[in-house]
């Protein structure tokens, strides 16, 4: 065979073939050609190959049969070389002639495959610690080994282990070929850790006008470890400013070899300084000083830079030997001059005045200088909360406009601005488009969005129109798309929606078994995205008709013979699809039965003792106009039959009787969330009044045993919620931030008639979890407060666990909650969260004895689970301050609370 060419790779050992090889001599005489002449390629075949297809690499190759190749001169040889080698695959790739037949010649390429990988080792390093490697690492059983992934194995590895604050890492590889597989390597990292550090010290130098303090403040991702620090004694520091010796140089410097022996010196010469003990991460370091100089840049120091920094480690002695021991760092800063803003003009502007604009910008001369302040102000950094620049222009349709500030004038401490704007054409919007809906039809999106066709743009409607999708609670919050495309051609702009279906649903189910009482449990679904109208269509169940955004919820709870309910609501939240005029219509029946012992000593429930209810709410609700569209007025009419059977007089004032209880409620509420399940921002406030007929004023003659048969009162309610968020988005995609959640409630009580008692029913419970005690059957308001038990008395210093029942129930209650939540994940697949919260809560008799500021005060933490199927799964462990006794535990005034399904008031 004769060789024309040959691409090898210097670690290689290729095996060589020393079988003699008769050669033609037509094809020494064009080796030795040196007149170019053309050939045609008359066959192609492959060598060397063991795990790939011949046909693929010929094609890889670009070669093919009837080809026309110059020899010599021509590059289609080596280009094909180029093309194999590029793979990555080989370590050797030639190409031979084979055969010459007048001006056709044959062809090989020969190959030497890479060795394949079979597995990894790693020395040094924990077994826990070769599971998270392999991960990291990316090598894979099979692949090709090359350089390239060898060295991107080992940076991984470094980095890992830098991550986890080890220095001076070392990483080897060896190679060895596998005897029980042809052609496979194994590979073995060999790992040496170092020494695992943390952060002593973090020094500032240079800095006159902030404090030390201030600046570490904005390092979050390096911080110091709990020490102690030396005064008076001082050392040099490597930019020659004085500086408090560490601890262990403090050691060193008095000759100790360890802790003991020199207590009495800690007085005199240490104070304690406790700091969160951290690791040392370059990338996190590298964040923390540009956020040094953001800060800088936020007091005006705008020339603020760091003009050196170091790492180095401080040393101690064991047995007289001298170590590294932490590692400390070192910055150095010149703060430069503290600048403030001066004039600022307007150019480009004919929409609005000057005057117009500045009153908006809020920047006045002699504000400290702050360019985020600025470019938040002018809205170059969108904010959904508006009231920016951009935000006034684009809401008028002005799509397209721009603003740039330039300064124009730097004079002694001040910065003159000119605002330069382009305004550009006012946008329409011509298209709108949803995608990604794939269960929910679109005109149940479509209804929210405030973006129609042939209005004018506005970022407003926008924002307004992504919150209002994310509160149908049908999709995944993060991942609502928006995406503007403008038509500069004809003045227009198309918006597409994206949307990303999740579970919506909800099912409660628990079962077991009570002696003496039977099955007990509850099984009860929620179906929030239902569709009534493909009910009898067939081909709609797969497995439910969805869609349509209607909620249909049935549930049914059995406590044996004691106590059974049942519950059905139905609730349209567009009725007639037109307006969002909501309606719901929801039923419940329930029994509860009391009994006793019979001759064998075993507890019978008969109906000889038994309360009954049955009742039926319709309500309609209208989104109004006025003050603002957030608004809606909803009015409910209920009825609510309650049949007692002997049951205990001391709830009702009767004991045997039937009791209609009627009544109209109105409730005023404002919901302006921006997602239902973890919100960041927004308010919700409900005003309520809830009103039955003044039977005593139509009739004088009522006595109070009668009223009890048509009870009469009117109740006032209402809670006030609002969002903060707190500090900046944290978390690679920015969802992590912390919330603060401020929460007000009051309820109160009203009779129409003093002469008659308040009325037995829809009263307030005041404590606990949430739950209530006789099973809801008495219609009172549940008002949860973590860490007590439900209430018995108004007295914040009284709180027994074993209240007695007749006794419990408020005509009137105050609760304040706070709470500071913090997102775990907020994948729709589990949302979590963590909280911490105060509350203060108190319940009274009658208006006399009110007082609001003397209240039951809490405080504890949290956490809440949101899962598909089974909504919320949350517990407390909360703590009342009130119930805390002199001399007792932390365990005596604690309760831990668990819920399911709902959050309570």
């Amino acid at each position: 065979m004769f060789f024309l060419l040959c691409v090898k790779e210097a670690e290689a050992q290729v095996p060589k073939d020393t079988t003699p090889v008769s050669i033609d001599p037509a094809l020494i005489d064009l080796a030795n050609s040196t007149v170019p002449h053309e050939y045609t390629i008359g066959g192609i075949t492959v060598s060397g190959t063991k795990y790939l297809d011949q046909q693929l690499l010929i094609s890889i190759s670009a070669l093919s049969v009837g080809d026309k190749v110059m020899i010599p001169g021509g590059d289609n040889f080596s280009k094909a070389i180029l093309n194999l080698w590029k793979q990555n695959l080989f370590s050797n790739v030639r190409v031979l002639i084979t055969k010459l037949q007048g001006d056709n010649i044959f062809i090989e390429i020969n190959v030497y495959e890479r060795p394949r990988l079979s597995n990894v080792f790693y020395k040094g390093v924990k077994k826990s610690e070769q599971e998270d490697l392999n991960g990291k690492t990316g090598l894979v059983k099979g692949q090709v080994i090359t350089e390239n992934r060898k060295r991107n194995a080992i940076e991984a590895i470094e980095k890992y282990y830098q991550e986890k604050a080890y220095r001076g890492i070392e990483v080897s590889v060896d190679e060895q070929f596998d005897k029980n597989l042809a052609n496979s390597q194994t590979l073995t990292f060999h790992v040496t850790k170092g020494k695992k550090v943390r952060i002593n010290e973090v020094n500032f130098y240079g800095n006159e006008s902030v404090t030390d303090s201030r600046l570490k403040k904005q390092m979050k991702g390096t911080k110091e470890m709990t020490k102690l620090t030396l005064y008076p004694s001082h050392t040099s520091s490597p930019y020659g400013v004085n500086k408090p010796l560490s601890f262990n140089e403090f050691l060193a410097k008095k000759g100790f070899l360890s802790f003991s022996g020199f207590k009495e010196l800690l007085d005199p010469y240490f104070r304690f300084k406790l700091f969160s003990s951290a690791k040392f991460n370059a990338q996190k370091y590298g964040d923390d000083k540009e956020k040094v100089l953001e800060y800088y840049n936020s007091l005006g120091y705008r020339d603020a830079a760091i003009v050196a920094d170091t790492q180095y480690s401080d040393y101690y002695t064991t047995d007289g030997v001298l170590k590294h021991g932490n590692l400390n760092v070192d910055i150095k800063v010149a703060e430069g001059r503290k600048y403030y803003f001066g004039n600022m003009s307007w150019k480009g502007n004919t929409k609005y005045s000057d005057s117009v604009l500045t009153m908006l910008l809020g920047i006045k001369k002699g504000d400290i200088y702050n360019i985020d302040v600025l470019n938040k102000k002018l809205g170059k950094q969108l904010s959904p909360e508006g009231g920016d620049i951009s935000g006034l222009y684009m809401d008028d349709g002005y799509l397209f406009f721009q603003v740039n500030p330039v300064e124009t004038a730097v004079y002694n401490d001040t910065i003159d601005f000119e605002i330069k704007i382009v305004e550009g054409p006012q946008a329409t919007i011509k298209n709108v488009n949803i995608s990604g809906n794939d269960k929910t039809k679109e005109h149940v999106i479509r209804r929210e969005l405030r973006t129609v066709p042939g209005e004018k743009f506005s970022r407003t409607d926008l924002i307004r129109s992504q919150r209002e999708i994310a509160n149908l609670g049908y999709f995944n919050q993060e991942k609502i798309g928006i995406n503007p495309v403008p038509n500069p051609e004809d003045g227009t702009v198309d918006i597409n929606y994206s949307v990303e279906e999740k579970s919506s649903d909800q099912l409660e189910l628990s079962a077991g078994w009570g002696g003496g009482i039977g099955l007990t449990g509850t099984l009860g679904v929620s179906f929030n995205n239902f569709s009534v109208k493909n009910i009898f269509r067939k081909e709609a169940w797969q497995p439910l008709p969805t869609g349509d955004g209607q909620k249909l919820s049935m549930r049914i709870q059995s406590n044996g013979k004691a106590y059974q309910s049942y519950n059905a609501s139905f609730t349209e939240p567009w009725l007639g699809g037109k307006k969002r005029n909501s309606f719901s219509v929801s039923l419940y029946k329930s029994i509860f039965r009391t009994g006793g012992y019979d001759a064998n000593g075993k507890y019978i429930y008969s109906d000889s003792q038994s309360l009954k209810n049955f009742g039926v709410s319709i309500a309609l609700g209208k989104q109004l106009k006025w003050p603002d569209d957030y608004f809606t007025l909803t009015y409910a009419l209920n009825y609510t039959q309650y049949k007692l059977n002997n049951y205990p007089a001391a709830y009702f004032g009767f004991d045997s009787g039937t009791s209609h209880n009627v009544s109209l409620k109105l409730t005023l509420s404002r919901y302006s969330l921006d997602q239902p399940i973890f919100p960041r921002m927004g308010s919700n406030f409900m005003l309520s009044a809830q009103l039955t007929p003044p039977y005593s004023l139509i009739n004088k003659n009522i006595t109070t045993e009668d009223s009890y048969k048509t009870p009469e009162f009117h109740k006032w309610r209402f809670t006030g919620e609002t969002y903060i968020p707190i500090g900046k988005p944290m978390g690679a995609d920015k969802s992590r931030q912390f919330v603060l959640k401020a929460a007000v409630k009051y309820g109160f009580m009203g009779r129409y008639n003093n002469k008659l008692d308040y009325s037995p029913f829809e009263r307030f419970q005041v404590g606990d979890a949430g739950l209530t005690n006789n099973f809801g059957l008495l219609g009172y308001d549940i008002i949860a407060h973590r860490g007590y038990p439900v209430y018995d008395n108004s007295d914040p210093s009284v709180n027994r666990d074993d209240q007695t029942q007749a006794s419990q129930f408020f005509i009137m209650f105050n609760k304040y909650t706070l709470e500071l939540r913090y997102p775990f994940s907020t994948n729709p697949s589990s949302t979590i969260y963590g909280l911490t919260f105060f509350e203060a809560a108190n319940g009274w008799y009658n208006y006399k004895d009110y007082n609001p500021f003397r209240l039951r005060r809490s405080v504890g933490v949290g956490m809440r689970f949101f899962l598909p199927m089974f909504g919320l799964l949350g517990f407390d462990y909360g703590v009342g301050i009130d119930r805390m006794k002199p001399g007792g535990s932390l365990k005596d005034a604690a309760r831990f609370t668990f819920m399911l399904g709902f959050e309570p008031e």
